[in-house]
């Protein structure tokens, strides 16, 4: 059995240090590299927790002047980036740490962005070949991660809406990746349940979805394959009875899913986000209901991928069915809905989801094409 009371490094995709206690480097690093004005990006909530308050008084008491950033919403839009954009210039800070979940990765990225790149934000959109115009410095990024869900702290792009419309635009570069990560699963220890759960199974949605994606990444599958395995034998006890060993498996697999995914994902995903435009929806429960209808939609010719799934996720049958049987099983176990009616979604909205799933940039990846009429069936089903 691992200890994870040890502090590790390893390097992929950039500098991690993982273990118990790991954020307690983070004063050191910043002396060591020149750096005492950081902006603290975060969200609302999180700047008012207990472990946060201590990174403050940490960083203090090295003389290094703190500014904290936390005006921004749970599904960030781009006046969220532009006031934290105004808030590193007013404040003359020199760095960026992102502490939190995937909303705060991912504006706290898109602020590093910002800093020395002035056009306007979306004309960096991925989609349509922004990353050409990423072509000045971006600041010392450092990010903190205190879920275990999106993965965002290794990525190197951030999704920001649009403020009106709330569509989802990719923001993109190999300059936005993070200089090191304190990948500390104590951060996580006091998590409620239902965050818990819900960024759990957006981390087994991305690992998931990124092994079964048709492009071709032989590295990236195998390591979906192996976040599938350690999600699916430590989100129940991290949810229900949480222990360091449990919560520092979900980081590493959270971690793990934040890779594979460059291979692509999928049809769960394009379901997902238009919950998330159009209703608010957490992200990660959003992933949650709709995976076992994701999956069940792409599993028929797929015998040789989901046997494989089966046996990382451990199952005495190896089939689709089984999978899918067990992703239900597991959403009701940790305490999630597995129906999109308890989440707020009515039989009205389906036609407005489905237009909005149809335009995501996901489902071009996954291994089955997926139509309008498609999309509105499987949130037929899933109501």
């Amino acid at each position: 059995m691992t200890d994870f009371t040890i502090i590790r490094q390893f390097n992929f995709p950039t500098i991690i240090r993982f273990g118990a206690g790991a954020v307690r480097e983070l004063p050191g690093h910043l002396l060591s590299n020149g750096l005492s004005r950081p902006l603290l990006v975060t969200d609302p909530m999180v700047a008012g927790l207990d472990f946060f308050l201590e990174i403050k008084r940490s960083l203090a008491a090295k003389a290094i002047a703190v500014e904290v950033f936390s005006d921004i919403h749970k599904n960030p839009v781009e006046s969220d980036v532009l006031k934290g954009g105004d808030a590193y210039h007013k404040t003359h800070r020199d760095c960026i740490i992102g502490i939190g979940g995937g909303a705060a990765m991912d504006v706290a990225r898109a602020i590093a962005l910002r800093v020395h790149h002035h056009r306007d934000l979306f004309d960096y959109d991925d989609l349509i070949g922004g990353d050409q115009y990423v072509t000045e410095a971006v600041p010392y990024f450092i990010t903190v991660p205190t879920t275990s869900g999106t993965g965002s702290e290794v990525g190197r792009s951030a999704i920001i809406s649009e403020d009106d419309t709330h569509r989802k635009r990719i923001l993109f570069s190999p300059k936005l990746m993070a200089k090191i990560v304190f990948a500390d699963p104590l951060l996580t220890m006091d998590l409620p349940a239902f965050i818990t759960a819900a960024t759990g199974m957006d981390a087994l949605t991305h690992n998931m979805e990124a092994y079964i994606s048709k492009n071709f990444h032989p590295l990236a599958a195998g390591i979906g394959l192996e976040g599938i395995s350690l999600i699916s034998g430590s989100i129940v006890s991290a949810v229900n009875k949480p222990d360091l060993e449990s919560r520092s498996r979900m980081m590493i697999a959270s971690l793990m899913g934040a890779v594979a995914f460059q291979k692509g994902l999928g049809v769960v995903h394009s379901l997902a986000h238009p919950l998330s435009s159009l209703l608010d929806t957490h992200h990660g429960l959003a992933n949650a209901v709709n995976l076992p209808y994701g999956m069940r939609f792409n599993a028929p010719g797929m015998d040789v991928e989901f046997k494989k799934i089966a046996q990382a996720m451990q199952l005495e049958t190896t089939t689709g069915e089984a999978v899918i049987d067990r992703l239900f099983a597991l959403n009701q176990e940790i305490g999630l809905p597995v129906k999109l009616r308890d989440i707020g979604v009515l039989e009205e909205h389906i036609d407005t989801l489905a237009g909005l799933a149809l335009a995501d940039f996901c489902h071009p990846n996954n291994p089955k094409r997926v139509s309008l009429e498609d999309f509105k069936q499987l949130y037929t089903e899933a109501l």
